[in-house]
């Protein structure tokens, strides 16, 4: 007997799972929230029980995962644990599967950690942590990129000199575990859907959109970057790149400086002026606020119908991530902005949380669960 452990880490968080390494059933989860703040929370999540929340001080990602080895030390009932899988938000050009890793090829990895700054370095902090604790266990990497690796060459370009294609500037795209996990949901519960042409929304605080048909990626709204596609949390999506001329030319602005506009001040926390917490912005009156959630429920309308343009047709949409599995009015609202596609709301479906939320084409709401596609990996590669 013996267990998988999964992390998949952000800027202050990682969450984690554990994993029976034969059944993947999956045995104890949580998330460490604001690693480096004083009080850092470390919440434990047991099927089948109440949550447990514990505050300490963990000061990085190396005691973070201490800390949560001391957490599911008691429901690893001695058993070893032979594998650990990390979410690794990009894979660049060359990877299309996971990477059981070693110093070298996550050195590699750390070389594209200028095309996604707020997640590359935090995930191989992650792996390193690991390495550390678990000297000699398989460490493998599964890329948020790879499940787009295979769009036709006019989805994965730009309007740029060829020569800049072959240096590696393309549509990577991201959110690929959670698109794999959709997929895989829709071959077993919906195949017919499966087969067909389906648009995928992650909507969370981080968002993007995915056109898959017949189980594969057509296009991605996120592009080079995690920057692009929808209007985001902290990141503004789709926008002229002239603005960014603009702010270098007109406004003397380093690359330091639009990176942290760009990364985190922008989105539905500058729209607001206040937060990125989409529910504090629907509780909210203020004007800006519900400009902030009118922008955020245009674009992903206006996205939706470009990937349907993707795939010469829609059969159906699908919201997840925690935007689309818990904001009710943002999935009416997107609903009724894309009625001209045959999609008509079930107001009570909607607000009760059931699966299929719209007559006419289906919409459905389905939980993602990145942690169970990383753990897959892990015993593929086993």
């Amino acid at each position: 007997m013996s267990a998988i452990l999964t992390l998949n880490a952000g800027s202050s968080s990682i969450k984690f799972g554990l994993f029976d390494a034969e059944s993947l059933e999956e045995e104890a989860g949580g998330q460490v929230e604001r690693i480096g703040a004083p009080k850092a929370e470390l919440d434990l999540e047991i099927p089948g029980q109440p949550k447990v929340e514990t505050r300490m001080a963990i000061p990085d990602h190396r005691a973070a995962v201490a800390a949560i080895l001391e957490a599911v030390e008691p429901y690893l009932d001695g058993r070893p644990v032979v594998g650990v899988g990390h979410r690794v938000v990009h894979g660049g050009p060359d990877h299309g599967a996971p990477l059981v890793l070693d110093a070298a090829n996550t050195e590699e990895l750390a070389a594209l950690e200028p095309l996604a700054p707020l997640h590359q370095p935090h995930n191989l902090a992650a792996v390193r942590a690991a390495r550390e604790a678990f000297p000699g266990v398989v460490q493998v990497a599964v890329f948020d990129t790879a499940f787009h690796r295979g769009h036709p060459w006019v989805n994965d370009t730009y309007g740029l000199p060829r020569r800049f294609y072959d240096m590696g500037v393309r549509r990577y795209g991201f959110h690929g575990l959670s698109y794999d996990y959709i997929s895989g949901k829709l071959a077993d519960a919906y195949p017919a859907l499966h087969e067909g042409r389906v648009v995928v929304a992650h909507l969370g605080n981080g968002a993007s959109l995915c056109a898959i048909e017949n189980g594969r990626s057509i296009a991605s709204t996120m592009g080079f970057s995690a920057l692009s596609g929808l209007c985001m949390g902290t990141r503004p999506g789709q926008m002229d790149p002239g603005v960014l001329l603009w702010m270098i030319d007109d406004q003397g602005m380093s690359s330091e400086e639009i990176t942290r506009v760009l990364y985190r001040e922008s989105g539905l926390k500058g729209l607001s002026g206040k937060t990125n917490d989409m529910r504090a912005l629907l509780e909210s009156e203020e004007e800006e606020a519900a400009q902030a959630v009118e922008y955020f429920v245009s674009r992903v309308a206006q996205e939706v119908a470009a990937m349907a343009v993707a795939m010469e047709g829609i059969d159906a949409l699908v919201f997840t991530g925690g935007i689309g599995e818990n904001a009710a009015p943002i999935r009416a609202r997107v609903l009724r902005a894309l009625a001209f596609l045959g999609f008509t709301l079930d107001p009570v479906a909607n607000e009760a949380g059931d699966e299929r939320i719209s007559s006419g084409l289906p919409a459905l709401v389905l939980p993602t669960n990145e942690e169970l596609v990383i753990a897959r990996a892990v015993k593929a590669a086993l």
